[in-house]
């Protein structure tokens, strides 16, 4: 008989602890919080987009990009698949995100929580670790007692969210453990920006097209909709490239959001306004752009543009023309900074891939020892990237010791 502990009961951990557990092995999950999976009721808006039909290393930010591939391989994406058809999830498929049917996240806990319990997994909550020792076995200090096992899952989180118990413990003991720490950062989080006129345009939410560029040189780009906040910019096509601006931010880079206002027009900018003031003729200058933005985002572009709102387009000099046509097809927001952890789905960085044998989730440093979750190196866009790495990170460990004690 083996004793197996696991630490964190979030989706990996849960996840890793339902496949470890076997008639030969003991396994006991450690859970800070009164309850597991807590992090996992917020996910989706609530409902859990918990994978997607599309995966890509686009879709993912790693220093290890290859193991990155090779960690989504089309494998592991099944046997995702097949371990939520054994568990009994229905999926209704939206645009590719998949959610459960019944459109609420606890369906997902519910399910993982039986499973644990029908295979006899003891979860004992409210039990913080300390710290990890690892002498012929491995120590796991708690508040009030004291844990051995002979091999031991950590999968404590990163620092995103503390509010639902990642701290971010678990770098300090696994570095202390010898393995070693790419600095985390919070990701998929709200930008912030020193732009002059975002209190005007506070809670305006609109379609737009989206560049990013990192000391003047162009990175990435992301459609859909965009949210002004009076700090800076928020909604999904922000939290995605905040993926890249957070680490840029940290090395001291140029971060600048260049936002097309008007993705729906195909053609060059400049004719087609032309066209459409001839059209409207009669219209001033607020009036006109009124007919196709949001009116808190046509008086900040008349006066970013530096012009007056009841003048005329006809009347506008070429130069105020193309002042005009530059914002509305590339609005410049100087991004200064991100919000807090306390804001953050995830974080940037973690464990390096290349300590981690990417086939078991076993420590290249320490024997007996698997590393899960968002601990690791390997943070996605919004989507279901991330928690399919916990599946993923979870079912590769827990087969692992699974299938070697069965």
């Amino acid at each position: 008989m083996s004793d197996i502990i696991v630490i964190g009961g979030g989706p990996s951990g849960i996840t890793a602890a339902i496949k470890a557990k076997n008639k030969n092995n003991n396994v006991i999950l450690l859970e800070k919080n009164s309850s597991p999976l807590k992090k996992l009721l917020l996910t989706g808006n609530g409902k859990c987009n918990y994978f997607n039909e599309v995966f890509s290393t686009k879709n993912y930010h790693s220093n290890n990009i290859d193991i990155v591939n090779k960690i989504i391989s089309d494998k592991n994406l099944n046997s995702v698949k097949d371990f939520f058809d054994e568990l009994g999830v229905i999926p209704k498929i939206k645009n590719g995100y998949y959610y459960p049917f019944s459109n609420q996240a606890i369906t997902i806990k519910n399910v993982l929580l039986h499973e644990a319990e029908s295979k006899g997994i003891e979860i004992i909550c409210n039990s913080e670790v300390l710290d990890i020792e690892k002498k012929d076995k491995f120590i796991i200090k708690c508040f009030d007692k004291e844990y051995t096992c002979d091999k031991l899952i950590v999968s404590m989180g990163s620092k995103a969210y503390p509010k639902t118990g990642s701290d971010g413990l678990g770098y300090s003991l696994l570095e202390k453990l010898g393995h070693s720490i790419i600095k985390p950062l919070p990701a998929l989080v709200q930008l912030t920006s020193d732009f002059k006129y975002l209190k005007e345009i506070d809670g305006v939410r609109t379609d737009v097209y989206m560049e990013l560029f990192e000391d003047n040189k162009y990175l990435d780009s992301e459609v859909g909709e965009l949210q002004f906040t009076n700090y800076g910019i928020s909604g999904i096509c922000t939290f995605n490239l905040s993926n890249y601006v957070t680490r840029g931010l940290d090395e001291g880079r140029k971060e600048v959001i260049k936002i097309n206002l008007v993705p729906f027009i195909e053609t060059l900018i400049t004719p087609w306004l032309d066209n459409y003031s001839k059209k409207n003729s009669n219209k001033n200058l607020t009036e006109l752009l009124e007919g196709f933005l949001n009116y808190k985002l046509v008086n900040m572009l008349i006066k970013v543009s530096d012009l007056k709102g009841n003048s005329y387009y006809k009347d506008l000099t070429n130069e105020e023309k193309l002042r005009l046509c530059h914002n509305l097809r590339s609005l410049e927001i100087p991004i200064t900074g991100t919000k807090s952890y306390d804001s953050a789905q995830i974080c940037n960085g973690g464990i390096p891939l290349s300590e981690i044998n990417y086939q078991t989730m076993e420590s290249n440093i320490i024997e007996g020892l698997y590393i899960i979750g968002e601990l690791l190196d390997m943070n996605g866009n919004c989507g279901g990237y991330n928690l399919t790495t916990c599946w993923i990170s979870g079912l590769l460990a827990g087969k692992d010791i699974g299938e070697d004690n069965d």
